[in-house]
């Protein structure tokens, strides 16, 4: 380890940067942001620190540098384009025993800028030692995707409570379990959903109680979280970091196998089911397991293709959570109807075909595909998704012609969307019904109706395993 890895307190220190060009500009930022006092020496200033000496964020001396310029300052940085003046600012620096970095000169440095993850009051630093600073650039690029934001909203919840858990708990290794139970559980899950208020009075709650445990306290969490389409690239970070913190995951057969694999491999997984007219698990019954999980202190993860206010029941999911007291978040994902026609080259709207877009579903509580509002639904100049409408599309096609849609609108079925298994077969609304018999498709599958159907064939970009097939 070439470099001791320390956290430097800036706050009102005196800072001199030499140099006034873009590198020396990148440096000013970081000390500004760590409370630094910065003074900038340099000839002249670039157009990056130029505003802030004429707004008085930082000092400027309009000078080339001498050795006698350091005196008053607790930390310096050379970012010159000469390497005379960066090798003498080094040897000045050294003789008065103050920490120089000068940029891109590792063997001129007593300290280096690291990458940084900021996640205030929580700073993550990656460093090569000078090695390679795209690869510690990388590396951060990695740490950014895993750690929430509110992970900084947790350290000030901390704090809060810092001083008064160490009076509570005097035993040093008891008063630990107690954070490392507390803030990798609910009380986390709550900041990072956002509902703060609610993690601060678990927290005050688990200390009255000194049951920080889940099982203990009975306090579990639900997180309803969108799968997306199919293609694992699609979640979001929210959903990927639930499911690698989830006890047990509730999911749905829409959920591809490529989005399974990414949940944590020790977690509990129970299939929902939810095809068409096969159930494994009847919504009911899914409330109340969700519910029954959570009061277990489990961290439970609801896992839906698609989105799960988008067709999936999620509200349903969480009205019961809420009758029963039980904290959640939802964390959305990419609809079927955006991700599939995204990568069927189909765009959803589009000014010379259509202004709005519709969802639907066919497959309705009650009164089945009867229950839609047909005449506004085929009128022109729109784009139609229709979820969960195979099984239907003899009735789906008869209504819409009936109600004036052109029998010949372009119109297409896309089957298992945004996988390597992906297939768009197009075609027209009055052709759809033949088309799944004559393709062999079947579901999942999404029908979009539309103009925007007819620039499939010029925009495709994304090819599935098995091409589908078009006709006119």
């Amino acid at each position: 380890m070439n470099f001791l890895p320390i956290f430097l307190k800036l706050a009102g220190q005196q800072c001199l940067v030499v140099g006034g060009g873009e590198v020396a500009a990148r440096k000013v930022a970081a000390l500004l942001k760590a409370g630094g006092a910065v003074t900038v020496l340099a000839p002249a200033l670039g157009a990056a620190l130029a505003p802030l000496a004429a707004d008085g964020r930082i000092a400027y001396l309009a000078k080339v540098f001498e050795p006698s310029d350091l005196t008053g300052f607790q930390l310096v940085i050379s970012a010159t384009d000469h390497r005379a003046v960066n090798e003498q600012v080094h040897a000045a620096a050294t003789r008065r025993n103050l920490p120089v970095n000068v940029v891109d000169c590792p063997e001129l440095c007593s300290f280096i800028f690291p990458a940084i993850v900021d996640r205030s009051p929580v700073v993550i630093a990656v460093s090569t030692g000078g090695a390679s600073p795209v690869l510690a650039r990388l590396i951060r690029a990695k740490l950014e995707s895993a750690l929430p934001l509110a992970y900084g909203r947790l350290a000030d919840l901390a704090e809060k409570f810092r001083s008064r858990v160490k009076q509570a708990i005097q035993e040093p290794d008891r008063r630990r379990r107690f954070w490392e139970q507390a803030l990798g559980g609910v009380v986390a899950d709550l900041v990072f959903a956002g509902r703060e208020a609610e993690a601060e009075q678990r927290l005050h709650d688990l200390l009255e109680t000194g049951r920080p445990d889940h099982a203990d306290t009975g306090g579990g969490f639900v997180s309803l979280v969108g799968a997306g389409p199919g293609d694992p690239d699609l979640l979001t970070l929210g959903a990927l970091r639930a499911m690698q913190a989830a006890d047990v995951v509730v999911y749905d057969r829409l959920v591809s196998p490529e989005v399974m694999a990414l949940v944590r491999n020790d977690a509990e997984k129970i299939y929902a089911g939810k095809e068409s007219s096969r159930h494994t698990l009847p919504q009911d019954q899914i409330n109340a397991l969700l519910a029954r999980l959570a009061k277990q202190g489990r961290r439970v993860v609801r896992l839906k293709g698609g989105d799960p206010f988008i067709f999936g029941r999620g509200g349903e999911e969480i009205e019961t959570l809420m009758e029963e007291g039980i904290p959640f978040q939802v964390i959305p994902g990419i609809t079927a109807a955006s991700g599939c026609a995204a990568y069927a080259g189909i765009p959803l709207t589009h000014r010379d075909h259509a202004q709005s877009v519709t969802f639907v579903t066919g497959h309705l509580k009650q009164g089945g595909i009867g229950e839609l509002d047909w005449e506004r639904l085929a009128r022109p100049g729109q784009t139609l998704v229709i979820y969960m409408g195979l099984q239907a599309l003899p009735q789906l096609r008869a209504a819409l012609i009936g109600h004036g849609c052109i029998p010949d609108t372009p119109a297409a079925l896309i089957q298992q969307g945004t996988t390597r298994r992906q297939r768009v077969i197009t075609g027209t609304v009055d052709s759809l019904p033949g088309l799944v018999e004559e393709a062999g498709v079947s579901a999942p599958t999404l029908v979009i109706v539309g103009g925007v159907v007819g620039l499939h064939g010029k925009l495709a970009w994304f090819q599935g395993a098995s091409p589908g097939t078009s006709t006119p």
